[in-house]
């Protein structure tokens, strides 16, 4: 009995492993393909150090070496084409040293794509792997770039990739007109539950781009990718998307925590080695603040105290004491909801330690617009900080947007 179990145990692991491994991106696709799409063509290609196939070699190298095409110009979004920047510096236009290709910058003063940019250009590929959140600026580099395709008459093709917080959840309110900005660029949910390409197609089929633009666009989809999927369930390798998302979860936390994170008053673990996974400050009480939210009884996650140093950031130096989040069952868990739920009970705890009374006033505008309206704001302030006066507004989107979203899924 016990070698049966062994051998059905061993049967069923490698059936799984099997499976997990057999996910294959959209760049290993148009390999497989011979690169048909793109066959004579002089090529422009968006990309960072996540632009890798299965195996972890470079999309630009595969591109580069490739003899069917012609690889002429490399765009870099935010932290750069070789991801040797960091978030939020300015990045120039260069030349690249491995390829000798010129390396426009799509960040800084110039975050669409010039006619310039684009001379001698057939088509734009994009490669980059995305997190899910609507504030995470790589998918609006994709809908500026978009834009500049449709209004040059050149062809756009999306390599896709899985979303790392899978194709079911759906999180936030719809951005309203007046907050669109670079970390909220399309009037959707803050989380959307979409593949970059799903999303490329809904943009320009719906005509979300600006003034109605559309492109020529091509997606180039995945290999048995499930929309129930995490990262872990692919089998492929996570390569960090920008330096404070450096793990495979750390998607999921981002959602928990970086709204809360864009008050600048309560660390959310930026400049240590788990960002985004802590609610921490100099004057938390660790473990009363855990025992309160834990009192909550919110299914699938844990709140476990904790004290940190940061080595970096404002809070650089400084001993701060708080919770770390712990996910037990993130399909349980409204992640957005977190960082509101703490701000209740640490108001509750710290009355005079309102980040909306006592904070950055400066850093408001800034909240507004990832979350993609001044209501959330406002209407959770004047509440005392209870997320139930916001939990309605937060969730009001999303069965709509779901409707509207599955007619672009491109996976089961």
């Amino acid at each position: 009995m016990k070698s049966i179990s062994i051998l059905f145990f061993s049967l069923f692991f490698f059936s799984s492993t099997l499976f997990s491994q057999n996910v294959k991106l959209g760049i290993d696709v148009l390999q497989e393909n011979n690169f048909d799409i793109l066959k004579g063509k002089r090529v422009g290609l968006v990309t960072n150090p996540t632009g890798v196939d299965r195996n972890l070699n470079s999309t630009i190298d595969i591109l580069h070496n490739s003899d069917k095409f012609e690889l002429v110009a490399l765009y870099g979004p935010e932290h750069g084409v070789r991801g040797d920047y960091a978030a939020g510096d300015y990045v120039e236009s260069y030349i690249d040293s491995k390829t000798n290709l010129p390396v426009y910058s799509l960040y800084g003063k110039t975050r669409k794509p010039s006619k310039e940019m684009l001379q001698g250009v057939d088509v734009i590929v994009y490669d980059i792997q995305d997190i899910g959140s609507r504030s995470y600026t790589y998918i609006s580099t994709m809908g500026l770039v978009m834009e500049a395709c449709a209004e040059n008459n050149i062809e756009f093709v999306v390599l896709d990739r899985p979303n790392p917080l899978g194709g079911i959840r759906i999180e936030g309110n719809i951005v309203e007109p007046e907050f669109i900005s670079f970390v909220s660029q399309f009037q959707i949910p803050y989380v959307h539950g979409l593949t970059v390409g799903e999303l490329a197609k809904m943009l320009n089929e719906k005509k979300m781009l600006k003034d109605g633009l559309q492109c020529k666009l091509t997606v180039v989809p995945m290999k048995n990718w499930k929309r129930e999927m995490l990262w872990e369930s692919t089998g492929l390798q996570w390569v960090m998307t920008s330096p404070h998302i450096p793990y495979k979860e750390t998607p999921l936390y981002y959602v928990a925590s970086g709204i809360l994170g864009e008050l600048g008053f309560i660390s959310e673990g930026v400049g240590y080695t788990i960002p985004f996974q802590i609610f921490v400050a100099e004057w938390i009480d660790a473990e009363l603040i855990a025992q309160k939210l834990n009192a909550r009884n919110i299914e699938g996650i844990h709140f476990r105290p904790i004290t940190v140093k940061p080595f970096y950031t404002k809070h650089k130096g400084k001993t701060l004491h708080g919770v770390q989040l712990h996910l037990i069952e993130q399909e349980k868990v409204n992640l957005m909801s977190l960082q509101f739920i703490f701000l209740e009970v640490h108001n509750e705890l710290y009355p005079d330690k309102n980040p909306f009374v006592v904070g950055d006033k400066g850093r408001f505008s800034m909240f507004d617009k990832v979350t993609g309206s001044n209501l959330v704001r406002e209407k959770f302030v004047e509440s005392g900080l209870k997320y139930s006066s916001i939990e309605g507004f937060l969730n009001k989107d999303i069965e709509s947007f779901r409707k509207l979203s599955k007619q672009f899924y491109l996976y089961d």
